[in-house]
């Protein structure tokens, strides 16, 4: 029984803080924190109430596998999201089974949700990006390819992966990962800003006399 009551604290605390103080500072969608929160207590209580039946293992095993192949298949999600609802499942399903001894299964809950903080941290590679661009021309050499990019994003081509090269309609569809470098701001000083946004001051007009 205390494992049980050990399961449902950690499984509340652990979804609080990793739904609220973790997702949604970073990313804010709130539909998906209701989605997390549901789905992670749902299948805490599918998972406590037929683990009795001597399923056990294999039913959770069985309950990780559909879900995982259904996802969230109403909206599209980005990966960082697809990720949050793997480790909302693997909560729910490590709580509900709340295994011997007590301990257990809110050290693995706190376990993951550390993982998210530092995996998911803004500070890990904050100028790397992803983009799906498509270009107005067919660059079949990926060194032509890479420079249009470059020149186009202003930032440093990491990876290239072609997702779509017409020759005959004259167009390139291409996944890019790319590095932006500082920004102008940080580059330069604040006396080029004051310049292009000052007030154009009127030149004088010379004045003629007629005698």
């Amino acid at each position: 029984m205390l494992s049980f009551w050990m399961g449902l604290a950690a499984n509340v605390v652990g979804m609080t803080v990793l739904v609220y103080f973790v997702y949604f500072r970073r990313h804010f969608r709130r539909d998906l924190v209701l989605a997390y929160i549901a789905l992670s207590m749902g299948i805490f209580a599918v998972t406590m109430l037929l683990s009795g039946s001597g399923a056990g293992v294999g039913l959770g095993m069985g309950l990780f596998g559909i879900l995982s192949i259904i996802r969230l298949r109403s909206d599209t999600l980005t990966q960082e999201e697809v990720a949050y609802y793997f480790i909302s499942l693997a909560i729910g399903l490590v709580n509900g089974l709340h295994p011997d001894p007590a301990w257990f299964s809110p050290a693995v809950t706190a376990a993951l949700v550390v993982v998210m903080f530092f995996a998911d941290h803004p500070g890990f590679a904050p100028r790397t990006q992803r983009q799906t661009v498509t270009l107005e021309k067919a660059y079949p050499r990926s060194e032509d390819l890479a420079r249009a990019l470059e020149e186009l994003l202003g930032a440093k081509v990491l990876r290239t992966v072609v997702i779509e090269l017409d020759m005959v309609r004259d167009l390139t569809i291409v996944d890019v990962r790319f590095r932006v470098g500082p920004s102008r701001g940080e580059r330069e000083s604040g006396g080029s800003y004051q310049l292009a946004n000052a007030p154009r001051q009127n030149a004088p007009v010379a004045q003629e006399t007629w005698s």
